[in-house]
Order: structure tokens, then sequence, then C-alpha cells
């Protein structure tokens, strides 16, 4: 695993924060290292997808990055359960491609180059997963493309949505972001790598309130929506047609 350096060095102008070649190589670095508990969120997905995943059926990954989520949820899930992996990085999509072929995982796959700003296509899914995915879709987006999921989920099928999250009241809110950077600070980023990131991504990742996500998880017909992780800011999803 290849350490993430990428902000380590000053840069005179930023560009806006993408998912290429550059942030692939280090992609699974950077992640464990500026997600709290990203392990445990991932083995609690598992424990969730396994409860409602239907022999038969697909689980759809839309941002499937490096192949992470798939790969733990292969371990325990029906082998007669299809995955499908959506990114909108070609790099990712590869990397992702090759990660599951070294696994040697049994069930079958399928990967898919998409935008998730536009409305994906989702056949005979019992499960779909978006995990710190939604963040980075244009928020004119996100309630059509949750609305698009839900229209093609199959009844008593599940979505579990992980993202970044504002606070409800703004007493609370720079204090949780800097609970956060201490996090980054503990995984060894330093100040220039934290500052440098968050300009990166100030206008590429747009976090919503976690009341937000549950009314527009309810506006578009889920049923029981429910909250299965929270540390600070991040926020885990699960929601029920």
């Amino acid at each position: 695993m290849m350490k993430d350096n990428i902000f380590n060095e000053k840069t005179a102008q930023l560009t806006d924060f993408k998912f290429g070649k550059d942030v692939v190589d280090v992609f699974d670095d950077m992640v464990v290292r500026s997600v709290p508990f990203y392990l445990e969120i991932q083995r609690m997905m598992v424990e969730l997808a396994n409860t409602f995943a239907v022999p038969g059926t697909n689980i759809y990954d839309l941002g499937c990055s490096t192949g992470t989520t798939i790969m733990s949820l292969s371990t325990k899930v029906n082998e007669e359960v299809g995955f499908v992996g959506v990114d909108n990085s070609p790099e990712m999509l590869e990397s992702c491609r090759k990660n599951l072929n070294d696994f040697g995982i049994k069930q079958p796959f399928k990967l898919k180059l998409f935008d998730l700003n536009d409305k994906v296509e989702i056949k005979d899914a019992s499960v779909v997963v978006l995990c710190l995915t939604l963040q980075f879709v244009r928020p004119l987006n996100r309630e059509k493309l949750i609305q698009s999921i839900y229209n093609q989920l199959n009844p008593g099928g599940i979505i579990i949505l992980v993202e970044k999250v504002l606070t409800e009241s703004r007493h609370f809110n720079r204090h949780f972001i800097d609970y956060y950077y201490d996090f980054k600070r503990r995984n060894n980023y330093s100040e220039l790598e934290i500052a440098q990131k968050r300009e990166a991504l100030e206008n590429v990742l747009v976090p919503y309130k976690l009341s937000e996500n549950i009314e527009m998880l309810k506006n578009c017909g889920f049923k029981d929506c429910d909250t299965f992780f929270k540390w600070y800011n991040f926020t885990g999803f699960v929601a029920v047609k």
C-alpha cells in the first residue's frame, strides 16, 4: 500500500480534488487515515448487506473506488449474489478490477464507468451501497439520484449510505471539525497536508446535515431510515424500500 503524500509539498495554486491516478495509487492509505473507523464501517456494512442481500439478486456499490467494499462483502454474502461496481474514474475501475481478480472473489461481478450526476441504471438489486460517494455528487442532482435508486431497487431492498455531515447546530460544527483534524494529525498528516486537502475539496465535497439526508431518503420513498454509525461529522445511514 503506497503512502498518501499528495499534499505534503506546498502548491502555489491548488486545483479541485479529483480521483485520478495519483489519488488511486494512494487511495487505500488515504481513506483509512482520513475516515474515522473506516474498517469498522466496512464491517458494519457487510453485516447489513448480508442480512438483506437476496440470492440471485445484485449488490451495487456506487462509487466502488478500489473495490474494498466489494471485497469485504464477498467474504460474507451468498455466492449466488452478483456485484456491480460503478465509478466515474477509469483509473479507479482499473484498480478495482485488478484488486477483485487478485482477491479471487467467488461471486460474479461487473464494473461500469458512469457519472452519478446522471440517473444510474440498476437491475435486480437488493442492496445498494454509497460509501462516501453521495457527498461528491452535485447537490442539485442528489435527490434525483436517490429517487432513481429507490425506483429501481427491489421491494424490501436497502440502501446503505455513509456520508460526511454538517452538525444540526452551528455551535458544534467548528468543534467537530477540529476533532476531525486532530484525528488526521494522529494519523500523521501535517498541518500543510490538512490545509491543502481542505482547500482542494472545498468545491467538490459538499456535505448535508444528518437530518437533510434522512429527509431526502424519506422524500424519495424509503419508509424506514436509521443511522448505524455516528462519529462527530461522519454518519452511516440505512433505509429500506
